[in-house]
């Protein structure tokens, strides 16, 4: 069995439904700031609040900055703080790699491709923000 890698570096907006993602091939803090400087610069007439974990490549000295973002770093051990982290056993369950063999890692891309561009809004709502809300309902 051979095992190979790709990461899927995304952001939602849990409120509006939307969603930025780079699919890249480490996940080290050269990639983290490829993600961050596109991610700045769609939405550069945000000031926005990201939440992230403390990975190496969120927190190191040289991760870069953005003027318009600024981190919030979640506890350790802690991923269901994180919002996209609901994104993400959504995709595994409903876009086609639960209980899937890949013949190559472009097989894995592809899909991932396909189903980051594919997601609604609506779907990123309700993935995403439902346990945000759920308490206060």
């Amino acid at each position: 069995m051979i095992r190979q890698y790709t990461y899927a570096y995304t952001a939602v907006c849990p409120e509006a439904g939307e969603s930025y993602s780079l699919t890249l091939p480490y996940a080290n803090t050269l990639c983290m700031n490829l993600f961050m400087e596109g991610f700045s610069e769609e939405f550069h007439a945000y000031r926005i609040v990201m939440a992230m974990d403390k990975a190496s490549w969120h927190t190191g000295e040289k991760t870069k900055k953005r003027e318009n973002i600024v981190p919030l770093f979640q506890p350790s051990h802690s991923p269901e703080v994180n919002p996209v982290e609901n994104l993400w056993h959504h995709i595994r369950e409903k876009g086609g790699f639960k209980n899937r063999t890949f013949e190559s890692l472009k097989d894995v891309e592809d899909t991932l491709a396909e189903q980051l561009k594919n997601l609604d809004k609506e779907t990123v709502k309700s993935v995403c923000l439902y346990h945000w809300i759920k308490d206060t309902l």
